[in-house]
């Protein structure tokens, strides 16, 4: 990433869901302040990581039916053939299961990784082990959405992990989302998975860094040309 794309991402608008938090560690700076000095300006350098964790930069999505976006920002942990979890009511046979993890230095706002309805949205209790660990896609807590689209249906799942104790998704079946469109967030840390039916090609590889609503993880049929591209 060069230079500007790292300051494009840094000054950037804080998303809603951030705003108490930043008021909250804010709040906490000022009456640290009257404890002592040093205290309210370490309190003031947590104030703007806090903003930063929060950021929701623009990004330029590519324009595709055929292309499957990366749902988050982070590196690429796993590309794999699996049985996509019960929940999700995707069938038994494997699925092509791309993985995002999310560390707490990453913008934390998901979006859709393609075009389609809503046809099922799930929550599952679970439990917060590491969120890079395989065993996390079915035994974490979990919010999975599966989209209806004109390769059949897509499965996106946020996974809480260590740190992060809170997943927020705003979207609500019957719902329809654009490739790129903002669906959730997950706070402080944490990783997302996208399973694929047959016919998706990754076009990634572990350890690849990935850009949310930018970064395409797969596509369906064969290579093409440049495509059209949408800035959100």
């Amino acid at each position: 990433m060069s230079i500007f794309d790292s300051v494009r991402n840094a000054l950037v608008p804080v998303h809603r869901e951030g705003y108490k938090f930043v008021a909250a560690f804010f709040g906490a700076s000022v009456l640290l302040g009257f404890i002592a000095d040093p205290l309210f300006w370490i309190g003031l350098v947590l104030t703007a990581w806090c903003a930063y964790f929060f950021r929701d930069p623009e990004r330029v999505t590519p324009l595709d039916d055929d292309l499957v976006i990366s749902p988050a920002d982070g590196r690429v942990s796993s590309v794999v053939r699996m049985t996509p979890p019960e929940e999700l009511g995707l069938g038994s046979s494997e699925m092509l299961r791309i993985s995002v993890f999310m560390n707490v230095f990453n913008c934390h706002v998901n979006r859709a990784p393609v075009q389609g309805r809503i046809v099922r949205k799930v929550y599952s209790k679970g439990s917060f082990l590491n969120a890079e660990l395989d065993k996390a896609s079915t035994e974490n807590e979990r919010s999975g959405l599966v989209l209806e689209t004109r390769h059949g249906e897509i499965g996106v799942v946020q996974i809480a992990g260590l740190v992060a104790r809170r997943i927020l998704c705003w979207s609500e079946q019957g719902e329809h989302l654009d490739a790129g469109e903002r669906f959730g967030l997950i706070r402080f840390g944490s990783r997302l998975d996208v399973f694929l039916p047959a016919g998706a090609r990754p076009l990634v590889s572990v350890g690849q860094t990935a850009i949310a609503g930018e970064t395409m993880l797969a596509e369906f049929g064969s290579a093409k040309g440049p495509v059209v591209s949408r800035r959100d």
